[in-house]
């Protein structure tokens, strides 16, 4: 009950403010100030209040709040430690498994991805441009804004 008669009383205080606002001709800071004034009325009104100062004042509240965040902080540490891991269980059994057969044999003399095809000349390297090519560009671009 106290609650709400604060709540009421912060409400007409803030429509106060925003008359006082209103008749120094800034309506739009007026407008503002009754918009923020309305809030804790509406939430009196709706029931928020009263449904939010019963659930402050409950230990069982308290404790529902405790459980969800151990519940939340598990979900996190399992979470961490999955990625750390590299996902789970079964995809480390399946990626251990698909490693070893393709392991290269200890007696293999060539490498297991083979040569592949390569060819006998490589393309010529463009020729590189000097140090003045490379600012010439800029320099006319700073030219014609006179800098």
């Amino acid at each position: 009950m106290i609650a709400e008669t604060v709540c009421s009383a912060v409400a007409a205080a803030g429509l106060g403010v925003a008359a006082v606002t209103a008749y120094r001709k800034r309506f739009l800071t007026a407008t503002r100030i009754v918009a923020y004034a309305l809030v804790p009325l509406g939430l009196v009104m709706t029931g928020v209040v009263e449904w939010a100062a019963g659930t402050a004042f409950s230990p069982v509240a308290w404790a529902g709040f405790g459980v969800l965040g151990a519940a939340w902080a598990l979900f996190a540490t399992t979470r961490a430690v999955e990625r750390r891991r590299g996902g789970t269980r079964k995809e480390r059994k399946a990626a251990a498994r698909s490693a070893q057969a393709d392991a290269v044999a200890p007696a293999a003399s060539a490498p297991s991805l083979g040569q592949g095809p390569r060819s006998a000349s490589r393309p010529a390297a463009a020729p590189r441009a000097t140090a003045s090519d490379d600012f010439s560009d800029i320099e006319a671009i700073l030219k014609k804004h006179g800098i």
